[in-house]
């Protein structure tokens, strides 16, 4: 039989989406916030000449940078205010969490501190946010006040106004993020990323057209290319849904002449625990030291750093470094995102204290190695994928001379985003439902009386 959640998941329909009101707000409030990005993304910061920026933007466009523009929504290629977009905020998330894990004090209020220590945490990540910021900011002024012809007036004032204007949009989009989590629908920085790479997807797909046509490309490239691009995202989703389903049983116990208990139900373990967040960490770690070094390396350089522009030209996409850097952070971050969000030992405890327990497996330690055990498994499986997923088109993009717009991380991004958000709406129309159903049932009860 069918559950109550089960039943009402099958009658959502249209009808029931046009009665909530509250979910309407919320779709609407998300889709304002990113018509307001999207409109930062195109007012650029002063002082700068768009011509010559756009030149010397072209020569890294297929590197480092140009994933950087991705992410930002084409906000660098303009140098626009949300240029460092939420990058930095990403940054400091890591950094944060990686502390939360070694650094005692920090361990002890992700642990024990609760809500208090939750947020604690939360303000020492915007704290960080704003001295990277503040770095990559004066690093990217510094930048582009030595690059002959980019600025107008370079200068202690166009550096500060630069650092300023950075600064301030990426704590913005910090702040947006956080509404759109709050009260929108889904995560509202992965939300801000989503809709930079969805905004300039249409444009990269028809430049591939045009290089079909103008014999840049030719037509089977494109064919494989289209082919490739279906079938990553049907994995995607194949992947992304996929759960390993581990038996628990609750045993039964008697009160009075009466038997409780004996039910089973299901641990849903994901093979994809973490979600998009490796490869949008492992790019933000990979953009926070190189930020510099694309526009660096068409500046007067002196003597002693003449070995920039050939490092710079080793993290162009395709290059071994490049892959190599991305691909270890990505299985880097799979396990450590997993070992935050999913904590055996907790999980143990609390199928113990319901009286719940795996068959076969003893509760307590050894219910908690064997879900590590699983655990540490899937999750080899799940950095497979996504690395296989992140850098596997890489090498047919990079052949045909493509931008990685339609790369296999991009399509990560907008696949899982989709699904994230789309369960989100479902969660809450089916809320709404369910508070529906308690209302005619507290009414026909009182019309009873």
């Amino acid at each position: 039989m069918a559950s109550a959640a089960e039943q009402l998941a099958a009658n959502m329909n249209f009808g029931a989406f046009a009665k909530a009101t509250e979910l309407h707000k919320r779709i609407w409030f998300t889709l304002g916030a990113m018509i307001v990005y999207r409109l930062g993304c195109y007012i650029p910061i002063p002082g700068i000449d768009p011509v010559a920026l756009q030149q010397a933007f072209q020569g890294q466009a297929q590197g480092i940078l140009g994933m950087f523009n991705m992410f930002s929504g084409g906000a660098v290629e303009r140098m626009a205010i949300f240029a460092l977009n939420v990058m930095p905020y990403i940054s400091a998330s890591i950094i944060v969490q990686l502390l939360g894990s070694v650094y005692p004090p920090w361990e002890k209020l992700k642990k024990e501190g609760g809500e208090a220590g939750r947020k604690t945490l939360n303000q020492y990540t915007r704290y960080l946010t704003v001295v990277l910021a503040v770095f990559q900011s004066f690093g990217i002024a510094m930048g582009l006040a030595n690059s002959p012809g980019l600025v107008d007036n370079p200068g202690t004032f166009f550096v500060l106004s630069t650092v300023v204007t950075l600064t301030g949009g990426t704590m913005f989009l910090m702040w947006l993020g956080e509404q759109v989590t709050s009260r929108g629908v889904g995560n509202g920085v992965s939300l801000i990323i989503f809709a930079g790479i969805v905004a300039v997807l249409p444009r990269y797909i028809a430049q591939a057209f045009s290089m079909t046509r103008t014999g840049a490309m030719s037509g089977g490239a494109l064919l494989v290319i289209a082919i490739l691009v279906i079938g990553v995202t049907v994995a995607i989703v194949f992947m992304e849904r996929s759960q390993r389903r581990l038996l628990v049983q609750y045993p039964k116990r008697q009160q009075g002449n009466r038997m409780f208990g004996g039910d089973t139900s299901f641990l849903p373990l994901k093979i994809n625990t973490s979600g998009v967040i490796p490869p949008i960490f492992a790019s933000s770690l990979l953009l926070l030291p190189t930020t510099v070094m694309g526009f660096a390396a068409n500046s007067d350089l002196p003597t002693w750093m003449d070995w920039l522009p050939a490092a710079t030209g080793q993290l162009q996409h395709g290059r071994p470094l490049f892959m190599l850097l991305y691909g270890a952070l990505i299985v880097f971050f799979t396990f450590f995102y997993t070992s935050i969000v999913f904590n055996p030992d907790e999980t143990a405890e609390n199928l113990r204290k319901y009286g719940g327990f795996l068959p076969g497996i003893r509760p307590g330690k050894r219910t908690a190695e064997y879900l590590d055990f699983v655990l540490t498994r899937l999750t080899v499986i799940g950095a497979a994928y996504i690395t296989i997923v992140c850098l596997l088109p890489e090498a047919l993009i990079s052949f045909y001379n493509i931008s990685f717009y339609l790369g296999g991380t991009s399509i990560l991004i907008v696949v899982s985003v989709t699904m994230d958000t789309v369960t989100q709406i479902q969660s809450h129309l089916l809320a709404h439902q369910y508070e529906g159903l308690i209302k005619k049932s507290k009414l026909r009860g009182s019309r009873g009386r």
